[in-house]
């Protein structure tokens, strides 16, 4: 018995992160295009509040945060989440221009999808290309 745990705990330990995550969740059915409700921001990026936020505070570029997301091209492709794991916590100033930018508008406890151009995410210059969609939630904004 001791074997086989110390053999899960060994493979845990190796298998690169995501390995285990749950499986992917569904692209939403408006992932091609910014539907016509959805505000746009003089930068380009359109968002919209799927679920409002308790909380008041916004916050700021160089804020800590804590979210849960899932990010999808496009075509439908989910290429990262972290949705069924731990949530990702960093400083904003340290993401995509489009993140930076996008989870400054939300509030603590709220959900919003953003349609980030590519010029915001990660300008060609690696994968994934093209316009990124993303569902966050905002759990927590570090004091």
């Amino acid at each position: 018995m001791r074997f086989v745990s110390r053999l899960v705990l060994a493979l845990c330990l190796t298998l690169p992160a995501g390995a285990l995550a749950q499986p992917p969740q569904p692209a939403p059915s408006d992932v091609k295009a910014p539907p016509k409700d959805a505000k746009k921001t003089s930068s380009g990026l359109a968002y919209k509040v799927l679920t409002p936020g308790k909380g008041k505070a916004h916050p700021t570029a160089t804020s800590e945060v804590t979210v849960h997301y899932t990010g999808w091209k496009t075509d439908g492709t989910q290429f990262d989440s972290s949705v069924g794991g731990q949530p990702a916590t960093f400083p904003l100033n340290q993401v995509i221009k489009g993140w930076t930018e996008g989870v400054q508008l939300m509030v603590e406890g709220e959900r919003a999808r953003f349609w980030i151009p590519e010029e915001l995410a990660y300008r060609g210059r690696r994968e994934p290309k093209g316009m990124l969609v993303f569902d966050i939630e905002l759990i927590k904004i570090a004091k």
